[in-house]
């Protein structure tokens, strides 16, 4: 039996799983971070890694070392019921609801907004849109070859592309960072604040659903065992967290420095263009346009991949593979003719909502040696991370609903009792709490002493 993979290969699964998170939200929101983080641009982008960069490698090797077949198998230990409720919610979360219609309309705002009349948006929307999916379903219509469209193909064209940007940025900076002062939340909390804005890359969340692909090309190319795929699939995240790491922080630098020479905007994808505008000009635009294609492209082919294999394996007497395939694409198809700016909206109260129950689900399945899967433990753990990010997806609300009465009192109230709550950490003290109520009466039932009876 095989037990390890050689360099090349190791580097073929990195690239896949680079090639997999690195997408739409990955390109605009570090280049938005780093202009309203400005001088506090270091604490902003090391809390942007966290959540962006580590959690999401957490959440493969989690996937492995537990030897969970999928994110219904890694959730199950809590209840049948809470992991096709989580399963489900999570997987239309990066699929069709929200991260796949942005890719399209990522793509289409950074790259063919600027080559396109303001009273022709609606229409060229819908005409990029409908080309963007039609390749996405074509691809993800061959799910056998993903490991050559993405790890082969897909991702080395990005990162050439994307390279020439990032390297003007270094040779001929825009302006120095230290001129400029952070704005908002990050004069005072910045760290955190950067812990949040990684939670926008969906890519701990999508972590839980990639990994399946993940893991079974690392089976095909010959690893049976789980510890050794574990290790595996750790040493080809080392890859991954490199190249992510590099790219995120040139982004950042990037969106800090460019206040030098362009101006503000609330929309990283508006600051991409402006910079490729700056330093190319015409054929700034043209690159700029080539590379959040390619990368958005490869995210959409990924998410569909995924999500229609885990909603065929989790209903397998409703409707194939190939039909969930065509029906996510043309679902979402459908929302990304809403706009980008809708779909960021309404997507953060969710984000907020299942980043905590991810976060807690990653930890405890990192420790699957020690706990065993033990049910108490993830149960109390996961009952009370629920009740602590129902807060967290109040506060992030679109401000109408804020107003709303019985909002505010729940706004309040976590404000007042919910340690950590202001900086969108208020779940952390409840998921320890239980934790460690879980562990207790685990401790206690494995000491109590089994009666026989006869």
């Amino acid at each position: 039996m095989k037990e390890r993979l050689t360099f090349q290969q190791n580097l073929l699964i990195g690239s896949l799983l680079f090639g997999l998170f690195f997408g739409a939200g990955n390109l605009i929101f570090p280049v938005q971070m780093g202009q309203a983080a400005g001088s506090h641009i270091l604490l902003a982008t090391i809390g942007f890694l966290i959540t962006g960069v580590g959690l999401p490698i957490f959440g493969i090797i989690a996937s492995a070392l537990s030897e969970s077949k999928s994110l219904y198998d890694m959730a199950r230990p809590v209840s049948s019921g809470y992991a096709i409720i989580f399963t489900s919610l999570l997987y239309l979360t990066i699929g069709p609801l929200f991260a796949i219609p942005r890719t399209a309309t990522v793509a289409f705002e950074v790259g063919m907004h600027p080559f396109i009349a303001d009273e022709y948006l609606k229409l060229g929307l819908f005409i990029f849109s409908l080309i963007f999916f039609a390749l996405t379903l074509y691809f993800s219509l061959r799910p056998t070859r993903i490991l050559d469209w993405v790890g082969k193909y897909l991702t080395p064209v990005f990162l050439v592309l994307l390279s020439i940007l990032l390297i003007a940025t270094y040779i001929k900076p825009m302006g120095q960072i230290n001129q400029y002062l952070p704005q908002g939340n990050y004069i005072t909390k910045p760290l955190f604040t950067g812990l949040l804005d990684g939670y926008n890359t969906m890519d701990a969340l999508a972590s839980l659903a990639f990994a399946i692909i993940i893991i079974s090309n690392v089976k095909k190319l010959g690893i049976k065992n789980p510890s050794s795929i574990a290790i595996e699939t750790c040493k080809s995240g080392v890859v991954s967290v490199i190249g992510m790491t590099i790219i995120y922080a040139s982004l950042a630098y990037m969106g800090a420095t460019s206040l030098g020479s362009v101006s503000r905007a609330d929309n990283g994808g508006i600051i991409l263009s402006m910079v490729s505008d700056h330093y190319f000009g015409f054929i700034g635009k043209v690159l700029l346009a080539a590379i959040v294609g390619v990368a958005c492209l490869k995210t959409a082919i990924g998410l569909i991949t995924s999500c229609s294999e885990m909603f065929s394996e989790l209903f397998p007497k409703s409707i194939s593979y190939r039909n969930y395939a065509i029906l996510f694409t043309l679902f979402s198809f459908i929302i990304a003719n809403f706009g980008l700016n809708n779909i960021i909206r309404l997507s953060l109260p969710v984000l907020m909502f299942l980043y905590p129950l991810a976060i807690t689900l990653i930890l405890l399945s990192l420790l699957t040696p020690v706990l065993h899967k033990q049910r108490d433990v993830y149960k109390w753990t996961t009952d009370l991370t629920i009740i602590a990010a129902f807060f967290d997806l109040c506060k992030a609300l679109p401000e109408s609903l804020q107003q709303n009465v019985a909002v505010k009192h729940i706004i309040n109230f976590a404000h007042l009792y919910l340690p950590g709550f202001d900086y969108g950490f208020g779940w952390i003290l409840p998921a320890i709490c239980g934790f460690l109520i879980g562990s207790i009466i685990w401790s206690i039932r494995a000491k109590k002493p089994i009666v026989c009876r006869k």
